[in-house]
């Protein structure tokens, strides 16, 4: 029976939640999938291939050329509900037959088609058992993805899946971007109809789909909705979240996600010519990571540096059209940075109006890091007069943040109300915002890491967790620097 016409009722977002639940209760039988970092995958991969059968099944209905993706008999319809393939059949089908189509014989369709190939050519059947894999199958099919109602029913729980992703990557090192912080950086870059707008790490999606919300009201045309979609891009590296953001990016509306897999800071060096330029860079890239000697390659020796945060910055300087701005989050070792590092902020100020740091509040990525970061905002528009800076602070009788008590989009009122709108006008200092010269940045070395003079720097009275996770930013960023020596004296011997 053919996904799209299973059933005309929407599908509630309790019974949508019943179903997810009793799906990821059978994965949690199967002895090939071990935690969320396994079965989630899994789940997307197939979640995928059902959502884009429906959206396969609206094409055809509406498309006069309509020339289908997957072929039969491969598409969700053909094997989802063929009651011979079940057990050790279904996953004989599935492993031998059905992911080697989908990883490689669709290379001569349309470039729409195209981003299957590259979504599915790390993809893997992790269940052992036929039959649990029967079962989830059986229990995907359940979801009714006929209208538009029932796509953003879904993609309300994917976001629920999409935490508890970040909450297990979260223990491999990973930092996902908290949800009031992506709001609050695309509200605050004045996003329009018609402007291209990259993340180069993308992970799971988050400032894209953002970013959709922000313009999609607007967008009230079939033309301008087009339009929007190819405007959003994204580049990941990684393949689950690579995976989820295709995912998230579908059910939120764009059946052709324009998200290349591939290391972004090759991607961006890789690429030249105005047509590779983009007016907006929404971002929160990796940071106290470190990349090999042949991405360093692809920068010039001046501004080298094993940083991942560095290279980004460097990356995006060069990607950004003029005139275009972008909003990044960084962490405080960037901001005092030296060596390269004050090459590479030199290099900002002097080509772009970094205008304003907004100073997040101790434990914004907690309980994952207690490192110390900042939200960024600069526009290619010529060299920097004055960098505003504001203080975001914890609600009162709060110190900090959990995974129970995350941050709230109310905590950025304030600075919303302070900013002046798009052209910035009518700000003032107060306890929580003040402004540098470019003067005194230049003299004291391009050291970004400004504390509030309002409240001073009373090392007594902060909280001991603060002072060891700047203590820890503080000798990583000099073990960078002790680096990039080595590698300075290894070229000139």
């Amino acid at each position: 029976m053919a996904a799209a016409s299973k059933t005309a009722d929407k599908t509630s977002r309790a019974r949508l939640s019943a179903v997810i639940k009793s799906a990821r209760d059978t994965m949690r039988k199967d002895a090939g999938l071990n935690g969320d970092l396994d079965r989630l995958p899994q789940l997307s991969w197939l979640l995928f291939l059902r959502a884009f059968d429906t959206l396969e099944g609206n094409r055809e209905l509406m498309e006069d050329d309509y020339r289908p993706a997957i072929e039969e008999p491969y598409r969700w319809r053909d094997w989802a509900s063929d009651p011979n393939l079940y057990g050790d059949t279904l996953r004989d089908f599935v492993n031998g037959e059905l992911l080697p189509y989908l990883k490689g014989n669709l290379e001569d369709k349309a470039p729409r088609d195209v981003v299957l190939v590259d979504l599915f050519k790390d993809i893997h059947n992790r269940m052992l058992s036929g039959y649990l894999l029967g079962d989830l199958v059986r229990q995907l099919n359940e979801i009714n993805f006929a209208s538009s109602d029932d796509i953003h029913t879904m993609a309300y729980l994917y976001e629920s899946i999409l935490r508890e992703v970040r909450d297990a990557a979260g223990d491999s090192g990973e930092f996902y971007t908290p949800r009031p912080v992506i709001r609050f950086a695309v509200k605050q870059s004045f996003l329009s109809l018609g402007e291209s707008i990259l993340d180069p790490a993308c992970g799971t999606g988050g400032f894209l789909v953002e970013s959709l919300e922000e313009l999609g009201d607007k967008a009230d045309s079939t033309a301008a909705r087009m339009q929007l979609q190819r405007d959003l891009r994204g580049i990941e590296k990684k393949p689950l979240p690579y995976l989820l953001c295709l995912m998230n990016l579908i059910l939120h509306g764009i059946d052709s996600p324009t998200i290349v897999r591939n290391n972004a800071l090759v991607q961006m060096t890789g690429e030249s010519g105005p047509a590779s330029k983009v007016k907006v860079v929404l971002t929160n890239p990796p940071f106290g990571g470190e990349e090999e000697a042949s991405i360093l390659s692809h920068f010039a020796k001046g501004v080298q540096t094993r940083e991942t945060a560095w290279l980004f910055l460097v990356a995006i300087l060069d990607k950004l059209e003029p005139r275009g701005r972008c909003a990044i989050v960084l962490p405080n070792g960037v901001l005092f940075g030296e060596g390269a590092g004050t090459r590479i902020k030199e290099r900002l100020m002097r080509e772009c109006d970094l205008h304003t740091i907004v100073r997040l509040p101790q434990g914004v990525f907690a309980p994952y890091t207690q490192i110390p970061a900042n939200l960024l905002f600069f526009e290619k528009t010529g060299p920097t007069k004055e960098t505003w800076f504001y203080e975001i602070v914890p609600p009162e009788g709060r110190k900090g943040y959990s995974k129970t008590k995350p941050m709230r989009d109310e905590e950025f009122d304030e600075c919303i109300a302070w900013w002046g709108g798009k052209e910035r006008k009518g700000r003032e200092e107060n306890d929580r915002a003040w402004r540098v010269p470019i003067a005194e940045i230049v003299e004291s070395g391009f050291n970004l890491d400004l504390s509030n003079p309002a409240s001073g720097d009373d090392l007594a009275h902060r909280p001991p967790g603060d002072l060891i996770s700047e203590l820890i930013a503080t000798e990583r960023e000099i073990l960078g620097l002790l680096e990039e020596l080595a590698i300075d004296f290894q070229e000139a011997k």
